[in-house]
């Protein structure tokens, strides 16, 4: 790959390979045309506000392999267990949140049970499924590590005014909006 400014490769095509020439074993060519998207991008300057977004979006994918760590889970018994905490869930609905095969979810759910994190209890309306429920160990070993940050943003946010509140809150919820449209 050639170094440009753009840190873009270097572009070959079959009308370009031939100019490069066999003793050069350099492309030669121009880069496609770009949109006016492209255009947009390179102009666009973040403020403050859209910067520290990024950033709290950045530090929040962190935050959750660091979070297993320190609770010895892998990422994804982590997953199950903040899913279990929000409702129970049989194999195959967690398998379908994780996008996993069943086989994959049983094995972290039997994980997470010999932990004593999760149990598996009779489905209230299905004799024929189980249902897996996070137990007071699972529940506690996650919120003793999320507790810290919860009462940091509970005395945040109780720093703020009525009127800051709904501005922020408006403001986190057209971005949520934004962020969604990419899933």
């Amino acid at each position: 790959m050639t170094e440009r400014s753009t840190d873009r490769p270097a572009v070959t095509s079959p009308s370009t390979a031939s100019a490069a020439g066999p003793s050069t074993g350099e492309a030669v060519g121009t880069p496609p045309a770009l949109g006016p998207q492209s255009q947009w991008v390179d102009a666009w300057q973040p403020g403050p506000v859209l910067d520290t977004l990024r950033r709290l979006l950045d530090s929040g994918r962190r935050a959750t392999p660091a979070l297993a760590r320190r609770a010895g889970l892998t990422h994804t018994e982590l997953a199950v267990l903040e899913h279990l905490m929000e409702d129970p869930a049989g194999p195959s609905e967690l398998a379908q949140r994780l996008g996993v095969t069943t086989a994959a979810a049983s094995g972290i759910v039997d994980r997470l049970v010999a932990r004593g994190h999760a149990q598996r209890q009779p489905h209230p309306t299905d004799r024929r499924r189980t249902a897996v429920v996070a137990t007071p160990s699972g529940r506690e070993e996650l919120m003793g590590h999320l507790m810290p940050m919860f009462a940091e943003l509970a005395q945040v946010e109780a720093s703020l005014t009525e009127a800051e509140r709904e501005v922020v809150l408006r403001f986190l919820t057209d971005a949520d909006r934004a962020v969604g449209r990419l899933l």
